[in-house]
């Protein structure tokens, strides 16, 4: 993206998303680097509809900047000596163009509201866009109660290059994870699995879920969840490409043992 315009899509923005609130945008566009401004007002806007300026801007900032981030494909993954349906691949789950990403989501299901978190939530609502949020508060007003644990929600992925998000709550483990949790973690795998058929996709890349500040022991969930997934397919007799997705070095060995890499 050439830099001006990428410049001028972030000043105006700001200046749009400042203006919603009623807020003087002098101070925040006074800031030498206005990406981590635009992010955090985007994190903490409510789920109400945008006007159709602000989309078109936001939508072209956020295409832009995942043309700059790189597109990867399916094919990138590595895939299970011992079955070729499980892959692996380590990297940004937002730059994959598959038919469906996973979210690890709070029971709220609206996203994470801390300015620039680093965690996959932040980065899926992020990257995705504003209408991801409004989406999902359609869908979590319609319910009329939080998300239980274990389930999975399926959205339109808006500016990410995969086709649908499927939103699922893992358990709170704490680092101390009981039958029950391992029963929830299971559950949304399979829950995911469920959803992503239903939708006739046939390829789904899952997050480490429960892993991050939901306390989940990596290599226990990384256990669960080939197991979970190898079963659902077996059972299925499905169509589908399964995409293990890791972002640090720990859950990529994990998995390379768990997957005969």
């Amino acid at each position: 993206m050439d830099t001006n315009r990428k410049a001028w899509l972030l000043q105006e923005l700001v200046q749009l998303l400042a203006e919603e609130r009623g807020m003087d945008a002098s101070a925040l566009l006074g800031e030498p680097d206005l990406w981590p401004v635009f992010r955090a007002l985007v994190n903490t806007r409510e789920p109400l509809p945008a006007s159709e300026r602000l989309l078109d801007l936001q939508d072209e900032l956020l295409q832009g900047l995942l043309a700059e981030r790189g597109i990867h494909a399916v094919g990138e993954g590595v895939a299970s000596p011992s079955d070729g349906r499980l892959l692996l691949w380590r990297g940004d789950i937002t730059t994959l163009a598959i038919d469906a990403i996973v979210n690890a989501a709070n029971s709220q299901m609206l996203g994470c509201w801390v300015p620039g978190h680093h965690c996959i939530d932040n980065a899926i609502h992020t990257f995705a866009g504003v209408q991801l949020r409004l989406a999902c508060a359609d869908i979590m007003g319609a319910q009329g109660h939080e998300e239980p644990t274990g389930q999975a929600k399926v959205t339109d992925a808006y500016n990410l290059p995969s086709k649908r998000v499927i939103h699922t709550v893992g358990p709170i483990a704490n680092g101390y994870p009981t039958p029950r949790h391992r029963v929830q973690l299971a559950s949304c795998y399979r829950s995911c699995l469920d959803a992503v058929a239903a939708e006739d996709l046939h390829s789904l890349a899952f997050c480490c879920i429960s892993t991050g500040i939901f306390g989940f022991p990596q290599q226990e969930a990384a256990q669960i969840a080939v197991r979970t997934v190898s079963s659902w397919l077996d059972e299925h007799d499905a169509d589908m490409t399964v995409v293990f997705n890791v972002f640090g070095e720990d859950d990529e060995r994990i998995y390379r043992e768990l997957l005969g890499l």
